[in-house]
Parts: structure tokens; C-alpha cells; sequence
């Protein structure tokens, strides 16, 4: 079909897949492709990124309602996994503990790059990808407002008992 992405092959097989996680080698990959991955992919780890924009090959996981979650270069697999539909979250005095994964599943829930999520929130780039490696832990204000965009695009969590507010100190 005119304008297709080479990777909606890709996109076509694991929309009709059950597995997850589902672990394929580069080989089947272009097997399904028809073509040849790019030598990037063999080399840049950022090529397997879960990256939503700019990149078709991302795309065609993502859209699929894949991530992908583990890669080897060395033996040339990629591991896709889908992402849990309701996340698990902790509590403490009624504000949301963000950790590095959640806030990346937010933002991909969202469509957005670290940049964009940085310029909706207010915050550097920085501090998105920051919070991401969970170098950092967002303050009580950005967890709050976290909260309110994440009900705002309805990204479904599900609070574990509340912590006690004295274990939080």
C-alpha cells in the first residue's frame, strides 16, 4: 500500500499476537520487513528506543501495543512486551509516589517525547529524564500535578494500601 511505513509488517504481526513479552531476532524481524534493518540497529540501542515520534520503526511496536523492554545486540534479539493496562501505584497522605516507570508510561500514554511532557509540566527535559533513571523523585507540587494530568488523559492506576505519612519521613 502507497505511504506505509516498511515496518507495518512489523505492526501487522504483533497486532495479531498474543505472547508478551514475545522475543524475535533481527533475522525474523527482516524476515517479516522483507528488507534488511539498517546497520543503526545493530549498533545504537537508541534505534530500539520506545521513542513516539519521528522514528516509523517505533511506531509500528507502539501502535501495535508493544514496548520494547529488553534488547541484545550482542545475539541480535529485541524482547516487546505490552504494558500493564492499570499500573500499580503507592500512596502516601493521598499524593501518588511517581517512580521512573510510571512517569515513562505516562508519557507514552500521552503521545509525548521527554520535551513535550518537560513543556506541559513546566520542568526541564532534564528533569523528565531524571525522574525517568529515578535519579530523582518528583516533589510533592510535581507529583500533585502529575495526579491532575494523568486524570485529565485518563491513564488508569490503581493505589496499593496507603503508606503511613511517619514511613515517608
Amino acid at each position: 500500500m502507497k505511504g506505509a511505513s516498511k515496518y507495518q509488517p512489523l505492526q501487522a504481526y504483533l497486532q495479531n499476537c498474543e505472547r508478551s513479552p514475545l522475543t524475535l531476532s533481527f533475522a525474523e524481524i527482516e524476515t517479516l520487513i522483507n528488507s534488511p534493518l539498517p546497520d543503526s540497529a545493530r549498533r545504537q540501542r537508541a534505534w530500539w528506543s520506545n521513542r513516539s515520534k519521528g522514528a516509523l520503526q517505533s511506531t509500528a511496536w507502539m501502535q501495535a501495543g508493544y514496548l520494547v523492554k529488553n534488547l541484545d545486540l550482542g545475539q541480535e534479539q529485541v524482547t516487546f512486551a505490552k504494558p500493564p493496562t492499570v499500573y500499580k501505584v503507592q500512596q502516601v497522605n493521598n499524593v501518588i509516589q511517581w517512580n521512573g516507570n510510571l512517569i515513562k508510561a505516562l508519557r507514552h500514554h500521552m503521545g509525548m517525547t521527554q520535551a513535550e511532557l518537560a513543556d506541559e509540566l513546566g520542568v526541564r527535559q532534564q528533569t523528565i529524564s531524571e525522574w525517568e533513571q529515578e535519579l530523582y523523585r518528583p516533589t510533592r507540587a510535581s507529583a500533585k500535578y502529575l495526579m491532575s494530568v494523568a486524570e485529565k488523559v485518563d491513564f488508569t492506576y490503581e493505589v496499593e494500601v496507603e503508606a503511613n505519612a511517619d514511613e515517608s519521613r
